[in-house]
């Protein structure tokens, strides 16, 4: 694996930009999260479930364990990242990258990542 990867998600998303990644070193943007969750979901959470080790790491310890993703590329498929796939991009990466501009930057990445 490329170095350079290794902080990558199967999905694209730069692990090491993600706040979920970051909080258990950094106790601010662990309370960030915190103060998110209460007031937008209105849902409490503790700082010590905000964790991930991202998709190469324990799933135990991943913040979303049940990504429809990470299930498809690499529990079924056994790849590293959607883009090694032969249906890449497939219509549901496609949509998700829609959701939003990191998605949409994460299936950039990807792309890229292919050239």
């Amino acid at each position: 694996m490329n170095k350079h990867n290794q902080l990558i998600a199967a999905c694209g998303l730069n692990c090491s930009e993600c706040d979920i990644f970051r909080a258990p070193n950094n106790p601010e943007i662990a309370q960030e999260i915190v103060d998110w969750f209460k007031k937008e979901k209105d849902t409490e959470v503790k700082i010590e479930d905000i964790r991930c080790l991202g998709c190469k790491g324990d799933r135990k310890k991943h913040w979303s364990p049940d990504c429809w993703i990470l299930k498809c590329c690499v529990d079924k498929k056994g790849l590293e990242f959607c883009n090694q796939c032969a249906d890449f991009p497939c219509k549901k990466l496609d949509q998700w990258a829609k959701e939003s501009k990191g998605y949409e930057e994460a299936l950039n990445r990807l792309k890229e990542m292919k050239r």
